[in-house]
């Protein structure tokens, strides 16, 4: 036994180092990125003031000069500049969808066909990836806004996963019964009620591993399918706080409470109905979990101090500056920094919480870091290379807004919540959906009369907000908890089904059947 805790000390130490030193190549990456992107803009700035400066002065010395057409010029800016009016300059050409396809790919079949030389080089991959499509904007587009604005998505979305992955796995729960059909039921339907409190990400953190231990012996890949199509999912689609995309919603003001006020009655049966598939095929397995101990309680809970560092990250959520006018945006000199009060809170509980956690909770999850490793390099390189695909999909919702049904409001923002992240899919589709009624996004007031006006507008809203949330379940990188889960379920020896597995044999034919169900009885028209 003093050898086994011995092992585990060194182990955890080992990764501490190999942490520290990641987390610092990762901050040297974002502030080299950021004053690039900062130095760049300034210097887009300053051309454009030379430029109007030199205009003043030409038209000065040429009074009597003839007026330019105005047509003719208000369309090469347009051409030029597309979304420039909103700072993200010019669309980025189709071909620059490349690398983020390519890093699919290779996230797709690296694992299967070269799985040792992917475990030891993706962040190269990753990085040497993002880094061309950020550069072709920087220097070729001279467009470095949406360089910028990935930095900061992406720090926003690390500090809220690796805060909650540590905090959450200072918390050893067991759940002291049988692991059978019947008890995953109960436990997956608690764990989805929970994720609308504490998030997709805190819910599935917290119960993935309790989850494995209950279903020791008999588990399969398709438990942890599941768990990821209803926890770290379907689950949290009933509040802001439940899933990224809901809360960018409430950001721009649609109403705290409305999503359970109108997604509630889609997202019961829907629930209902993926629990009943999975209890289908969960009591075809016959592998036996071992009998519990009648000497114990039902539910043991230890570590239970960490979660107040759970509470503290929910809570620092809504410290931003788009709900809290008195918090401050962070500036270092002239530089506006790309991340806020909002995510020093975040990674401070992550540390503190990992240096208070209760150690022996820790060993008993078989905890290691390789999982938010894994996580936070991919991810860069999903949130660099996936710009470009974001701003076309914007462009083209926004120019054919007025020819988009709810089926294909709801069809759109499903199909790319699914390989895209899933909370820009929702405000690029809310922003089209709002202009076909003539309404302004940037409007708190016109989004909350937008939602609530469910005889019009409304279901748009609503199919919008289902949409991107439940695809976000249809592949690993869907939503932020779904890799992660894939992640400490491999770290402890489970299988798990490859990316182009997950979907063909679980997404595509579970899932997808079971969301057209959703269309045609919600969204159809031709049912209510």
């Amino acid at each position: 036994m003093f050898v086994e805790s011995h092992i585990t000390s060194v182990r955890l130490a080992h990764t501490r180092r190999i942490t520290v030193r990641s987390l610092l190549f990762v901050l040297l990456l974002f502030v080299g990125s950021l004053v690039s992107a900062e130095v760049a803009i300034g210097q887009v700035v300053a051309d454009s003031v030379l430029t109007t400066e030199e205009a003043g002065h030409v038209d000065e010395a040429d009074d009597h000069a003839e007026p330019a057409d105005d047509g003719h010029q208000d369309a090469d800016h347009d051409g030029a500049a597309g979304h420039g009016d909103d700072g993200h300059g010019p669309i980025p050409p189709l071909w620059l969808v490349i690398p983020f396809a390519v890093l699919l790919i290779m996230i797709a079949t690296g694992p299967l066909f070269f799985a040792h030389h992917w475990h030891h080089h993706y962040p190269k991959y990753a990085i040497a990836l993002g880094a061309i499509v950020a550069g072709y904007y920087i220097f070729g587009l001279h467009s470095p806004t949406p360089v910028v604005h990935a930095i900061q998505e992406y720090i926003a979305f690390i500090a809220l996963v690796a805060s909650l992955f540590i905090a959450a796995s200072g918390i050893y729960v067991k759940v002291n019964a049988k692991g059978v059909p019947l008890t995953n039921v109960v436990l997956l339907f608690c764990a989805s009620v929970i994720a609308n409190f504490i998030a997709t990400t805190g819910a599935a953190m917290l119960f993935i591993r309790c989850y494995m231990r209950l279903n020791t012996n008999r588990i399969r890949p398709y438990h942890i399918v599941f768990f990821i199509f209803l926890v770290a999912n379907v689950g949290g689609a009933l509040t802001p706080i439940g899933d990224p995309p809901l809360f960018l919603g409430f950001l721009r003001g649609v109403p705290f409470f409305w999503t359970l006020a109108h997604v509630w009655y889609i997202w019961l049966p829907t629930t209902i109905l993926l629990l009943i598939i999975f209890f289908v095929i969960d009591s075809r397995n016959k592998e036996r979990a071992p009998d519990p101990d009648p000497n114990l309680p039902t539910l043991e809970i230890e570590g239970s101090s960490s979660f107040i560092w759970i509470l503290v990250i929910i809570v620092s959520v809504f410290i931003d500056p788009n709900v809290l006018s008195w918090v401050p945006q962070l500036h270092f000199g002239s530089v506006h920094l790309p991340f806020g009060i909002r995510e020093i809170i975040m990674l401070t509980v992550a540390f503190l919480a990992f240096k208070t956690a209760n150690q022996s909770c820790l060993e008993r999850n078989d905890f290691n870091f390789e999982p938010i490793r894994e996580v936070g390099w991919l991810f860069l390189g999903i949130f660099a290379t996936m710009q470009p695909a974001l701003a076309n999909i914007a462009a083209f919702a926004e120019t054919n807004a007025d020819s988009l049904t709810i089926g294909m409001f709801y069809w759109g923002t499903g199909a790319l919540s699914g390989i895209l992240d899933n909370a820009p899919t929702y405000l690029n589709f809310l922003s089209a959906a709002m202009g076909k009624f003539g309404m302004d996004v940037g409007s708190p007031d016109a989004v909350a009369s937008f939602a609530n006006d469910m005889v019009n507008s409304g279901p748009y809203l609503q199919a919008i907000s289902v949409a991107a949330v439940f695809f976000g379940a249809m592949s690993y990188i869907g939503n932020a908890p779904n890799f992660m889960v894939k992640a400490i379920a491999e770290s402890n020896g489970i299988e798990t089904p490859s990316f182009m597995g997950y979907i063909v044999k679980y997404s595509l034919t579970i899932l997808l059947p079971v969301y057209l169900l959703v269309y045609v009885v919600f969204f159809s028209g031709w049912v209510l």
